[in-house]
């Protein structure tokens, strides 16, 4: 049984998919994984997982180097020939389809981890129809199933056609969390209450906003909490916060930014409030593991952001772009320390519920497994 599982880059894959090819790979399947190497591929080629270098821009407008990248996807699916082949993240999932269609791969995942930067805006004009117009011929056969990490990215491709009775879908959410690794932590008994972002360095992370909310609180707070940015400046992503604009605002004291770090566990450890004002995702990884640490949340209302938190029980969510409603959420928390206990107490047990990294993998194996049908 070969499994092939092609996604955008190695650091994603080891943060969010390495522990389910491993998995696999115990479980018996010959486990393939494709992706960009920026430097990381050998900690993927493990526990009898083998890496393929595959890189390709994650945006990409030029048509001509679109179809050669289409010939890329099919000329790696005749090497490896899978049976069953998982797409994650949207280029994969549109160009591994089409291509998997041709090759006559039987098997096929589509993960749909969010709709990520395109529809990040709410809106869907020609280029998100095209997309999702090419992802409706991928999927038109037997054979597919979707993984989504929640409902409002399902109904999105079925309110467009996308998906059909011969699909199967699953809900699962996110990529769960390692509840030993992300042990329950009491809050840090510190004076100094710090808010910690862990995200790439994105404007629809909501960057701009959380400048905004600092720069309200800064004159009654600016010796009472520090915000602690904690995520690499992606300078691929047409998203991309530039680096200037991180070091303009950051002075070291209440405001720092730590760039890409790869122990997460300290951070939430030392830190007393999550926040992610987010556009929008998939079910982002970062508030499932405050969740389990137990921190509290301050996050939007957008897709995704809001199935991990419950409004007043493990944290607050707030309107999307709105820097002062954020900043209201986040006073309200550093005001009052027992809140911030007891939020942190209900989204461990949230963690233990709904995230545990164990239902995660045992899910996405039956839906391999099912595919071999």
């Amino acid at each position: 049984m070969k499994l092939l599982i092609v996604t955008n880059v190695d650091w994603f894959l080891i943060s969010h998919r390495l522990v389910i090819a491993k998995a696999a790979a115990k479980a018996g399947w010959r486990v393939y994984v494709a992706c960009e190497d920026t430097g990381r591929g050998s900690e993927i080629s493990v526990d009898g997982i083998e890496f393929i270098s595959f890189s390709f821009s994650r945006s990409g407008t030029n048509f001509l180097e679109e179809l050669k990248l289409l010939r890329r996807f099919r000329e790696l699916y005749r090497t490896v020939n899978p049976d069953v082949v998982h797409h994650i993240t949207i280029k994969p999932v549109v160009y591994g389809s089409l291509a998997a269609k041709k090759e006559g791969i039987k098997g096929v995942v589509n993960a749909i981890s969010g709709l990520g930067y395109m529809f990040a805006q709410g809106k869907v004009g020609i280029m998100q129809k095209i997309v999702l117009q090419l992802m409706k011929i991928g999927a038109n056969r037997k054979g597919i199933s979707f993984i989504f990490q929640n409902k409002d990215d399902r109904d999105i491709l079925t309110k467009f056609n996308v998906l059909n009775e011969q699909n199967r879908v699953k809900i699962i959410k996110g990529s769960g969390v390692d509840l030993k690794k992300f042990a329950f932590y009491p809050l840090p008994q510190d004076n100094l209450f710090k808010i910690l972002l862990p995200c790439r360095m994105l404007w629809d992370k909501g960057v701009r906003e959380l400048r905004e909310a600092s720069e309200i609180l800064k004159g009654n707070y600016s010796q009472r909490i520090q915000f602690v940015l904690v995520g690499m400046a992606d300078n691929d992503n047409k998203a991309g916060v530039p680096e200037s604009y991180l070091r303009d605002w950051e002075d070291g004291e209440y405001v720092v930014w730590m760039g890409q770090q790869s122990d997460m566990v300290k951070f939430y450890k030392d830190c007393h409030i999550v926040v992610l004002p987010s556009y929008r995702e998939g079910l982002p990884k970062t508030l499932i593991e405050a969740c389990a640490i137990g921190r509290p949340i301050v996050t939007t209302n957008a897709v995704g952001c809001k199935d991990c938190v419950d409004e007043g029980e493990n944290g607050f969510k707030v309107p999307i772009k709105d820097g002062v409603a954020l900043a209201e959420a986040i006073r309200r928390l550093v005001d009052n320390p027992e809140l911030m206990k007891k939020m942190g107490l209900a989204g461990r047990t949230k963690a233990e519920i709904e995230f545990n990294v164990d239902d995660v993998v045992n899910s996405h194996l039956e839906v391999y497994n099912s595919l071999l049908k």
